[in-house]
C-alpha cells in the first residue's frame, strides 16, 4: 500500500512537471509586442527584452532571447512589420537570456558586441557556442568603446559605458527616434542580477548609467520590465548608489551578510521578482553588495599594510 501510494506521488508530481514545461515552453514561443516609436518595436517574453529598428532599406535587432524559436520568431515580427533585410543582429552581453536565441538568425548574420563580450561567450559559455549553428552565430564584429550603423536614413549607435552588469555591456541609442536600449544596464522593477565572475559591479554601475544619460533619449527598452523613461534610469541610478553606500558602509563597520542584509533601507526602491528567474530577490541584491563589499574592503586594508 505505502509503495503504491508513493509511485503516485511520483506520478503525480511527473504531471504536473510535464505541464509546468510545457507551458514554458509555450510561454517562450509568445513575443509581446510594443511599437514605441515608428517602426521602433520592443519584444518581450521569456528572456530579455528585444529591440527592433525597422526601416525598409533594413532593420537592425537588439537581443535575442533564449532559444532559437525565439530569434525565429523575432525575425518573423521583422517580416511581418516591413522591414528590410536583417543588416546587423546586437547583443548587449553574454548570458544566455540576451543571446541564445542568435542561432534562430541566418549564418553569416553580422553579430555585433563590445570585445568583453565576445570573450564571455567564449570562457564562460563555451559549451553552449561550441558546434554549429551557434558557433556561427557569435559576435563577428567586436568594438571597445562605440560602433555605429546608418541605415534607412536612421543612425545606430552602441555604446559601452564602462562596467555594471558586467564589465562588456552595451547600450543601443537610435539616435532620431530619441530611444534608448539600455540593455541590462537598466532593470526597470525587477530586481537586477549583477555578474562578478565577468566583471560585474554595484560600485561602478552607476558611473556607466550617468554616461548614458549624456545621450539625448526619451524613451528606453530596459533589459527586464516595461518600457521605461529618462526619469526611471535616473531611479535605477539612485537605487544602486544607495544599495552600494549602505552596504559598504556596513561591511566597514564589521557587519555580517545576515545583518547587512536585513538592516539596509532601500526605502521606497520596490521592486519584484523575474517570474522566469524568481531567485533574484532582495536578499541576492544586497548579498552581491555585501560580497563586492567584502573584497573592496579586502583590497583596501591590503594596500594600507603595503604602505
Amino acid at each position: 500500500m505505502i509503495w503504491r501510494t508513493i509511485r503516485r506521488v511520483v506520478v503525480v508530481l511527473l504531471v504536473v512537471l510535464a505541464a509546468g514545461a510545457g507551458g514554458f515552453w509555450w510561454r517562450a514561443g509568445v513575443l509581446d509586442v510594443a511599437e514605441i516609436r515608428p517602426g521602433v518595436f520592443m519584444l518581450s517574453g521569456v528572456g530579455g527584452n528585444v529591440g527592433v529598428l525597422a526601416t525598409d532599406a533594413g532593420a537592425v535587432v537588439v537581443d535575442s532571447m533564449m532559444f532559437a524559436r525565439q530569434g525565429r520568431g523575432i525575425r518573423d515580427h521583422v517580416r511581418k512589420v516591413g522591414g528590410g533585410p536583417i543588416v546587423a543582429l546586437i547583443n548587449t552581453h553574454y548570458h544566455l537570456d540576451h543571446t541564445h536565441g542568435n542561432p534562430g538568425f541566418p549564418v553569416g548574420t553580422k553579430v555585433v558586441a563590445t570585445q568583453q563580450t565576445l570573450a564571455h561567450c567564449r570562457a564562460l559559455d563555451a559549451d553552449f557556442w561550441a558546434e554549429s549553428p551557434a558557433r556561427d552565430l557569435l559576435p563577428s564584429e567586436t568594438f571597445e568603446r562605440e560602433w555605429s550603423l546608418s541605415v534607412g536614413g536612421k543612425t545606430v549607435r552602441a555604446v559601452h559605458p564602462g562596467p555594471g552588469h558586467t564589465d562588456g555591456d552595451l547600450a543601443v541609442y537610435f539616435e532620431e527616434d530619441r530611444v534608448l536600449h539600455a540593455g541590462d544596464l537598466v532593470w526597470n522593477g525587477h530586481w537586477l542580477n549583477v555578474d562578478p565572475a565577468a566583471g560585474g559591479t554595484i560600485r561602478l554601475w552607476p558611473v556607466a548609467i550617468d554616461r548614458l544619460l549624456k545621450l539625448d533619449f526619451d524613451v528606453v527598452i530596459p533589459g527586464h520590465g516595461p518600457v521605461a523613461t529618462r526619469a526611471d534610469v535616473e531611479h535605477f541610478r539612485d537605487f544602486l548608489q544607495i544599495l552600494w553606500r549602505q552596504s559598504y558602509t556596513a561591511v566597514a563597520k564589521g557587519a555580517s551578510r545576515d545583518q547587512v542584509i536585513a538592516d539596509v533601507d532601500l526605502g521606497g526602491y520596490a521592486m519584484r521578482r523575474l517570474w522566469f528567474y524568481p531567485v533574484l530577490s532582495r536578499a541576492t541584491v544586497v548579498g552581491h553588495a555585501y560580497d563586492e563589499g567584502q573584497v573592496l574592503l579586502a583590497k583596501a586594508r591590503a594596500l594600507a599594510g603595503e604602505q
